[in-house]
């Protein structure tokens, strides 16, 4: 307990001492600028390693196709078909068959070279923590939300609503990040002008 005496002196020392600079602001942890070190954001590493391998399954996919040709999935189709005692000449397994073709195999290939570059473009520039790339995943994890909800409503399965958990971790985890960026260029250290 202090005296109203030592309270007066220490206000008065305090008076007559020169000014001292003003105590560092403490900024709470949301208010932080954006660090721009790819280190310090292990989620979009987590994510970056994600997208990579899908791009890559991608690439394996298309490269297949191609070497492969037709012939090996109509193959499939038709021994499909033998095993389960299919209809051989009407619905949609053999009209799968009939439209496995060079052409379409080909075209097929081509949107999944396209696709690998996305993710593969996307898993880099998610790994060095670029905002574009941040800005690409969320797009388009955005973009099949609605897919996984036709799927939940289709199919009343586990791993239909485990498809939509992992897409909006992935949308939240993204949003976080560009919130973040958005935050950490309005949101600058003070400065001392004088």
């Amino acid at each position: 307990r202090t005296s109203a005496w030592a309270r007066s002196s220490r206000a008065k020392a305090a008076a007559s001492a020169p000014h001292a600079p003003p105590a560092p602001r403490t900024v709470p942890m949301t208010d932080k600028p954006y660090n721009p070190d790819a280190h310090a954001h292990p989620g979009l590493h987590l994510l970056a390693l994600f997208e990579g391998m899908k791009g890559l399954l991608a690439l394996v996919a298309a490269v297949s196709l191609e070497v492969m040709g037709p012939q090996p999935l109509r193959d499939f189709v038709q021994g499909l078909i033998t095993k389960f005692n299919l209809n051989p000449d009407s619905g949609p397994l053999p009209t799968l068959v009939h439209a496995i073709n060079p052409t379409a195999v080909h075209l097929v290939a081509i949107v999944l070279l396209v696709y690998a570059f996305w993710r593969l473009l996307e898993a880099w520039g998610l790994w060095h923590a670029k905002a574009w790339a941040s800005w690409l995943g969320f797009i388009g994890t955005v973009a099949y939300l609605p897919l996984d909800l036709l799927g939940i409503y289709y199919h009343h399965g586990w791993h239909a609503w485990a498809v939509l958990a992992l897409n909006l971790l992935v949308a939240a985890v993204l949003a976080r990040d560009l919130i973040k960026r958005r935050k950490g260029r309005i949101v600058a250290p003070p400065t001392d002008a004088g």
